[in-house]
């Protein structure tokens, strides 16, 4: 069994930013988007690709508000009406699978202790290796191309 499950965002801080005007979300350094494709809009809650068509924000988001040297903010898109998704440990969602994964793991003071690149497929492999190691608390996934936060793991129980 896999010692980690990944977890999407709560939804709750972003649903109200869909009811703002265009200008309004301009003003927060955000932007409201249609999906025009897909793969190429992965929702940080749901941990999907957004079906073309779907209404997302792509907003700045502090991902890692840790008090330490890697504190750390970024674009992420948030579809509109969905929930927050948790997986299965050791589940590992096609919005991570098909994409190159930039993986960063974390002590429990916020420093960063390992990091690595893979394919997607091969995250579990790596996050299994990350968490063998019990000075790894958690570990943040990217999307290596672009940089983005993705979900983050967190060690499973």
């Amino acid at each position: 069994m896999h010692p980690w499950r990944l977890s999407g965002l709560d939804p709750a801080p972003f649903q109200a930013l869909f009811e703002l005007s265009d200008d309004e979300l301009q003003r927060l350094g955000a932007v409201r988007q249609t999906a025009d494709a897909t793969p190429g809009f992965p929702c940080r809650v749901s941990l999907e690709d957004a079906p073309v068509g779907t209404e997302l924000l792509l907003v700045p988001f502090e991902h890692h508000p840790a008090r330490s040297p890697y504190r750390a903010s970024g674009p992420i898109f948030v579809r509109k009406g969905t929930t927050q998704r948790d997986l299965d440990p050791g589940e590992v969602p096609p919005t991570v699978l098909r994409r190159l994964i930039s993986l960063r793991a974390y002590d429990a003071d916020a420093m960063m202790v390992d990091a690595t690149v893979c394919d997607g497929p091969e995250v579990a492999a790596a996050l299994d290796g990350f968490f063998a190691n019990v000075a790894v608390d958690y570990v943040h996934l990217h999307f290596a191309k672009r940089g983005c936060f993705s979900c983050v793991a967190r060690r499973a129980g």
